[in-house]
């Protein structure tokens, strides 16, 4: 095969992530909790309720990380493959070396915010009746009638959320050192 002719296993895999990125980015990951759990077991794939959340949650939160780490690998310039092969480098010593580096410190931001909306999409666990957090909210404000409960699950989330986004200051921090 010529260097500009077109692999078609590659042409065919590019083509079955973009419709997988497409369905995962572009339905709701309620949706997909509920077609894992209650759709999935018409066909004969069963999930306990756990695996189901876990099975929805990596599918969904896959194709996001694909899309950021396209748009990190995406944004590093082509002169720094150029310069590498100048260099002498294999392509492993390349992306491990140069490339890999750079993509990690474009990408850091886009990570923790998706890790920060995984810790708050962790909420939709109910609609399949698993417990967590809010539903435990939910089951003391009914029974105290009182929305207390509920600040105090608002405050935990708070808490969460800057819990994580201090580490990732701290991650990003230290990767500001490559500049």
């Amino acid at each position: 095969m010529t260097k500009g002719a077109k692999n078609p296993i590659a042409i065919f895999i590019r083509w079955v992530l973009s419709i997988y990125t497409w369905i995962f980015r572009g339905t709701p990951l309620l949706l997909q909790l509920i077609f894992v759990f209650y759709g999935l077991p018409t066909i004969g794939v069963v999930f306990d309720r756990s695996s189901a959340v876990i099975f929805a949650f990596v599918l969904n939160y896959a194709a996001y990380f694909a899309e950021i780490f396209r748009g990190g690998f995406q944004a590093v310039d082509r002169s720094q493959f150029e310069a590498a092969t100048v260099l002498n480098l294999t392509r492993w010593q390349t992306l491990r070396y140069i490339i890999i580096p750079q993509v990690t410190k474009i990408v850091l931001p886009s990570i923790g915010n998706e890790v920060i909306n995984l810790v708050k999409d962790s909420s939709l666990v109910y609609v399949i009746g698993l417990g967590d957090l809010l539903r435990a909210g939910n089951i003391a404000t009914a029974r105290d009638v009182t929305l207390v409960p509920l600040v105090l699950v608002g405050i935990i989330y708070l808490l969460l959320t800057f819990v994580l986004t201090m580490i990732q200051k701290q991650i990003e921090k230290k990767y500001a050192n490559f500049d």
